[in-house]
Parts: C-alpha cells; structure tokens; sequence
C-alpha cells in the first residue's frame, strides 16, 4: 500500500507515523507513506498556500491551485483507489471503513486547515471526505494520523497476531471483552475463573456475553445499528 499525505505542516507527523506497528510496517515494506508540503506546490515566491474568503467571511481558505498541483503531480506517479479530504462536515471513519481501505493499493489524504479548502477542490479533486468525530481540530492532520494508524495496523503482516485484529472493538459491532494478564490475582482482585478454565468452548462464550454486555451498557447505538 502506498499513502501519500498532503499537508501545510507535515511535521505534526513526526512521532505519529514513524513508530510501533505503522513504523514497523514500513520497515517491512508492507506500506509506503509519503508526506507532501502542500507549500511545495504553489507558485506564489512566499509560498503561501491559502487566502481570505470570498464574501467576508472570517478566517482563511487554502487555495485551489497548489491542491491541484500537488494532487495532479501525484497522479502522474500512480493511480488512487481514493483521495481524501479529511473534514468534519465528511462521513464519520469506523472500523467498517478501515477494513475497506485496508485493502486500497494506493490513496491520498488532504488535511484540511484554517477555515477549510476552496469549495472546488472538493467537487472536482476530491473522491471521499472523512471525519473522526463531531468536533473541529486545528488541522485535519491528527484525523489523518488516526486514519492511517487505524488502515495499516489490518495490513496482513502488520502486526504480529493477525487474529487480534480480528477481534478488536467494532470488527462486528460489539465492543471487545475484557482482557486479563498475570497475576491472576492482584490485591485481592481475581481474574474471572472462566479464563482459567482451559475449556475454550466456554471461554468463547463467555467472551461474546461480555462483549454484548458492555455493547449494552457503554454503547447502544452499535446494538440498534444491528438491528437495522
């Protein structure tokens, strides 16, 4: 897989993406994420990127043209199964959508910034939009650090334990039970007896109770998705 990241402050992902399982994931080659100054691609001598609103309104808006430069250059390196804009207004990234996109071959993510993008970059340029949640950040990096964090990790050969992706919060709708590790008591705390049974059968059942017992109580909405 390859990632291309286009961004006015691609240092905000230092850190985010060149450590544990997506770090790994690069050094084994399994993808390739590359960051973009957007800055890089205007033709403006100081560089800039964005301009006030038409209209009056408050803030600024990153221009059309270096977008459109940057997105064009990439596109005469390799064909996108998509290419992103990361915004709150988009539809809101779950784990259904990291499974999707975990097998692209190759996409683009545009962080939004400042009051947003030139409205045409999104009806001509752009093939989804995604947000991580109700709220507005600074910039659409951070979305795209999770975006790319929660895509690589369901990469066959990511991580170590395939079969523990499979069985993560939300892969079906339910959250996950709880886990345990040694000691099997600790102050008094005892890990429930089930687990230590040996008897998988029952382990599994226990485990798919728990899971719709805490789906219930902590999160409803994902039981009335079912439902439906």
């Amino acid at each position: 897989m390859h990632i291309d990241i286009i961004s006015v402050l691609p240092e905000m992902f230092s850190g985010l993406i060149d450590c544990s399982i997506v770090d790994r994931a690069q050094k084994k080659g399994l993808v390739e994420i590359e960051l973009h100054n957007l800055r890089d691609y205007t033709t403006n001598k100081h560089r800039h990127v964005d301009d006030y609103p038409f209209g009056g309104e408050a803030g600024m808006v990153l221009q059309i043209e270096p977008i459109d430069n940057a997105i064009s250059a990439l596109k005469q390196k390799r064909q996108y199964d998509e290419v992103i804009y990361t915004s709150p207004d988009g539809e809101v990234f779950n784990q259904q959508i990291a499974n999707q996109m975990s097998s692209y071959r190759n996409i683009i993510i545009l962080c939004g910034h400042y009051k947003g993008i030139d409205y045409r970059v999104r009806e001509h340029l752009i093939t989804r939009e995604i947000s991580i949640g109700d709220y507005v950040l600074t910039g659409g990096e951070l979305a795209a650090a999770v975006m790319t964090d929660a895509i690589v990790r369901l990469i066959p050969g990511a991580i170590g334990d395939e079969q523990s992706a499979l069985s993560d919060s939300f892969q079906d709708d339910l959250l996950a039970p709880p886990v345990y590790t040694r000691p099997a008591e600790y102050k008094g705390w005892k890990v429930p007896e089930i687990l230590l049974s040996g008897h998988q059968a029952k382990v599994e059942e226990w485990r798919l109770q728990q899971s719709l017992e805490r789906t219930e109580r902590l999160r409803p909405d994902l039981l009335d998705k079912k439902k439906d």
